[in-house]
């Protein structure tokens, strides 16, 4: 399991990802699609089409890893918003990699700091 620090950053590819991809194929995706430098050590998440199959691209200091999980039951349940990334929080990543539909979930207002 990986364990991103608070500052790093979560990005959702919202539209279906071809999971046959590796290393060097989800970093075309993240320069070409999101716009984003793959270097940079912020996470990109990628769920193919049938949501069972989830991707977690990474840089970290010395080399791309992947992480990645296949549903044996059940699908990965997601906000897809209008766009092609969307920001996620690490509990975001959290609860959709649990089962949990982040569209449903109540949130209360909490402390943010700028």
């Amino acid at each position: 399991m990986l364990f991103p620090e608070a500052q790093v950053r979560i990005w959702l590819y919202t539209q279906p990802a071809d999971m046959r991809k590796s290393y060097n194929g989800l970093s075309a995706l993240v320069k070409q699609k999101l716009q984003e430098d793959p270097l940079s050590g912020q996470l990109f998440v990628f769920i193919n089409r049938k949501r069972t199959q989830m991707k977690v691209l990474y840089f970290d200091r010395s080399g791309y890893c992947i992480w990645g999980k296949r549903l044996e039951q059940g699908l990965y349940h997601f906000n897809a918003q209008s766009g092609i990334k969307s920001l996620l929080s690490w509990t975001d990543l959290k609860l959709i990699i649990e089962g949990i539909d982040t569209t449903s979930i109540q949130r209360f207002k909490r402390y943010k700091r700028q």
